[in-house]
């Protein structure tokens, strides 16, 4: 038998498994581009946003979901595109195959979907207008209103703004990423001829982007704080003597990666810091105007800040950086999200470590409440036996609980150990911040290994109970963050399991003492990790089933992914396909599979959901003969996951707990309300309900089946999805 991070493979495959790279390189390649299946993606997200059933907040918060997606995707992929282009075989990154042609189908694309985004808006604008709520500009204002904007506008928002008279400038300024700039024409009605053109950075950073308006009782009027400057712009130039003003919002997306020296400690954190600095002054990746900006205007712009038609010009709206729209100012009756609750077994008051000795809990976010999470950590900070709490940090809330209980852990005496990822993608300088403040506190933190990132979420509290050895801890499929746990939806395992426990410290370890990492890793035996043998392992999984089902027994596998990429892992799932095993795929973002081919003797079932909460959980099952092997992870089969950071899986032993899972998973499989069928041409076609099939929209299913805590799902969830 051959052995892989404890997983004990038929003898038949031992020569097959050994030999899976160089058997790889005959495998199918046949697969969908990376970057057209991530807009393929996004344009589910604008499918929310124009769907008249939804709640019109809701709608609203997608519009400002799908523009940063966008922002991101430009910062990072476009750029890194970009890069291939420019360096060639000389880039330090992966390479596809034909970068200019993806650039050029990404342009097309991303024009394509301006417009419906343009449409959805104006029809949204409409919708709000039904309930009463008006987005004026500054020539829409009666009286009343014009006054309430000039006196905002003097006591609010002079004193944030300065305007930038270009043509007088030797060196266009800085465009900054994620700001918006109000590009203004100034002249005179009597002589076209005499006119200037000036910038005006929008103060979001420390204004609001909406501001209430005196309004008439029943309704409700907002302005956008660009409006308010345009209602401003004689004020603001009063000095020249002009009478024509007109503005317009244009915003430069730019490279966000950073170039960072394989440097460790303070090495890394120089090399961060100075990359924070130069992402700033990244190669501009796309620049967005309003369609309606005054030509001269426009090509100034575009010929000062060095861009041409390769460089995503993309003519939009009148407002941009629709991203504020995911705060946009909550009215009561536009909300629709049911309240999370406390899982019934963790319930205030109760000593969370003792209900832990007794069994396993399986958190559900965002059902159930983050608050056990931080409670079970408050817990072991004032519990006069915790010794040491060791956790990852990735992505931590701004006003992180987590961060407050563990330095209580630090001043009641406790060793507390933070893995902090410093090169958490846009979380760096928050991430920085929280470095320094736990150090000063006294933990002990640990930055993490020069060329991997370290993603897994895990955490172990140790005890000593009357020279008793005890340990706790829990795996998250995402961040330690109580603010995201609102509405992402992930799983966390809290448990007492030893041989967990003892592979969760051993991995701590290895981070902690890379020098040692090896002889540590070896010692694990419960749970695979990345970038060592996580891809091996569930590709000696995958051919556990096909062994199954070439022997004519039953063989089935579930994967939920935010991202399916991975080539190897890929080509595997094919080869169940084709030796008949039932493949199901929930994919909410990336799925660069195909699900129909010839050679498959069962398709794949591939869909996605997009709906109220964020999809984020990684869960993986395996059939196993009727023992159901079942995952939970923070890795998705990407290959910067699987061979670029440090992540692991967790098996899930409880049964019930198990087949809590599983429920889960074919009420997922069941939705035909917010699925969409991940086809091999990204059509996005909703799941088809069939006659006299329930309604099934899984988020709302799911919230009710924890709320009963499964006291008669049977009717939701058949055996055989």
């Amino acid at each position: 038998m051959l052995h892989i991070g404890g997983l004990a493979l038929p003898g038949s495959l031992n020569k097959e498994y050994r030999n899976w790279k160089g058997i790889m390189k005959h495998k199918m390649k046949t697969k969908i581009i990376r970057d057209i299946s991530w807009l393929s993606f996004n344009e589910r997200v604008l499918q929310e946003a124009g769907d008249p059933n939804n709640h019109l907040y809701d709608r609203l918060r997608f519009l400002g979901i799908f523009s940063n997606n966008l922002d991101e995707f430009f910062r990072v992929r476009v750029a890194a595109l970009n890069r291939m282009v420019r360096l060639k075989k000389q880039a330090k990154m992966h390479l596809e195959e034909n970068p200019e042609q993806i650039l050029e189908m990404i342009q097309v694309r991303v024009i394509k979907q301006q417009h419906s985004f343009d449409r959805i808006y104006t029809q949204l604008v409409n919708d709000l207008r039904d309930q009463h709520i008006f987005i004026k500009n500054e020539k829409q204002l009666n009286e009343e209103q014009k006054h309430f904007i000039r006196h905002y506008f003097e006591n609010k928002v002079r004193t944030q703004i300065i305007p930038l008279m270009i043509e007088s400038i030797p060196q266009m300024p800085l465009l900054h990423d994620r700001s918006i700039y109000l590009a203004c024409v100034l002249g005179r009605k009597d002589n076209i001829l005499t006119q200037r053109f000036a910038l005006i950075e929008i103060p979001t950073k420390t204004l609001p982007r909406f501001i209430p308006l005196p309004s008439h009782k029943g309704t409700r009027d907002m302005i956008l704080i660009e409006d308010i400057i345009r209602g401003n712009l004689k004020h603001i130039f009063a000095a020249f003597e002009f009478d024509r003003f007109l503005g317009y919002i244009v915003k430069v997306t730019r490279d966000a990666e950073l170039d960072l020296d394989n440097d460790i400690d303070a090495g890394l954190i120089a090399s961060l810091e100075k990359g924070l600095k130069n992402r700033k002054r990244g190669n501009a990746t796309r620049f967005v105007y309003d369609r309606h900006i005054d030509p001269g205007l426009l090509e100034y712009l575009t010929k000062r800040l060095h861009l041409s038609k390769k460089d995503n010009l993309i003519a939009g709206g009148r407002i941009h950086n629709f991203k504020d729209f995911m705060s946009f100012p909550a009215f009561d009756d536009l909300k629709s999200h049911p309240k999370a609750f406390d899982h019934p077994d963790l319930i205030q008051p109760c000593l969370i470590m003792n209900v832990l000795k007794q069994k396993d809990i399986l958190l559900h976010f965002p059902y159930h409440s983050f608050d056990a999470i931080i409670d079970l950590l408050r817990e072991a900070a004032i519990d006069p036996f915790t010794q040491s709490i060791k956790i990852t940090c990735y992505r931590l809330s701004r006003e992180s609980k987590i961060i407050n209980a563990l330095v209580n852990a630090v001043r009641n005496g406790k060793k507390v150990t933070v893995v902090l990822e410093v090169r958490a993608r846009f979380d760096e300088e928050a991430n920085l911040v929280w470095k320094r403040l736990l150090e000063e506190e006294g933990a002990k933190v640990v930055i993490g290994q020069p060329d991997r990132k370290i993603h897994a979420k895990l955490c172990v509290i140790k005890k000593n109970v009357f020279n008793k050895s005890m340990a706790y801890g829990f795996f998250s499929t995402g961040n330690f963050n109580e603010d995201t746990a609102k509405y992402y939806g992930d799983h966390c395992l809290l448990t007492t399991n030893r041989k967990i426990l003892a592979d969760i410290n051993r991995l701590f370890e290895a981070i902690e003492y890379p020098d040692k990492a090896a002889n540590i890793l070896s010692r694990i035996k419960t749970l695979p990790v990345a970038p060592y043998d996580m891809r091996k392992y569930f590709i000696a999984r995958i051919d556990q089933e096909i062994h199954a089902a070439q022997n004519n027994k039953p063989a089935e596998i579930i994967i939920k992914l935010n991202s399916l990429v991975d080539q190897f892992l890929i080509d595997k799932l094919y080869d169940a396909a084709y030796a008949g095993v039932r493949v199901s795929l929930i994919v909410r973002g990336i799925c660069c599979a195909l699900s129909q081919h010839r050679s498959f003797k069962k398709p794949i079932k591939a869909v996605s959901i997009v709906d109220e909460y964020l999809e984020h959980a990684r869960v993986f099952v395996f059939h196993d003969q009727g023992d159901p092997k079942v995952y939970i992870s923070s890795a998705d089969w990407m290959v910067r996951n699987l061979d670029h950071r440090i992540e692991t899986a967790c098996p899930v032993f409880d049964k019930k707990l198990k087949q809590e899972l599983i429920d889960i998973l074919k009420i997922q499989l069941m939705e035909n309300v917010k699925g969409r069928v991940l086809d091999n041409h990204q059509r996005n076609k909703y799941v088809q309900r069939h006659e006299n099939t329930p309604i099934v929209r899984a988020q709302h299913a799911t919230y009710d089946y924890l709320l009963e805590r499964k006291s008669n799902p049977r009717h939701l969830i058949p055996e055989h999805t």
